[in-house]
């Protein structure tokens, strides 16, 4: 299954952006999809995930009350809803899948290309 992420852009501090990552595939429901950030030369840093058959969302304490993932079962289909963005949310958003809602980035075996998210001040 490939994962395609898109939605990315360039937004001022306050606004919001809606990435959307899309299987070329069924997830099956024992799958978890999760978001991750990257900024050059540093670690990709967990940002959300849901357990793709309940429903069930995880978030980073960072970005906890700003952010929502959700997800289209009929589109294969998992969303970031990114508001109140600040300038330190800038980083390529990547989408993932693995099948537990694990913080760290090697428990997740299937990645998508990354999408840029610039938040100017």
């Amino acid at each position: 299954v490939q994962l395609q992420a898109c939605g990315g852009g360039l937004v001022q501090a306050g606004g919001s952006l809606r990435l959307s990552c899309a299987a070329s595939g069924r997830i099956y429901s024992s799958s978890v999809m999760a978001w991750f950030r990257q900024d050059p030369g540093k670690e990709r840093e967990f940002v959300a995930a849901i357990r793709w058959g309940v429903g069930l969302t995880y978030y980073a304490d960072s970005v906890k009350g700003r952010f929502t993932i959700s997800r289209s079962t009929a589109e294969n289909t998992v969303y970031l809803q990114m508001n109140s963005l600040k300038p330190e949310d800038t980083a390529t958003y990547l989408c993932a899948r693995g099948t537990s809602p694990e913080k760290n980035s090697g428990a997740y075996y299937n990645w998508g290309q990354g999408t840029l998210v610039t938040v100017s001040s």
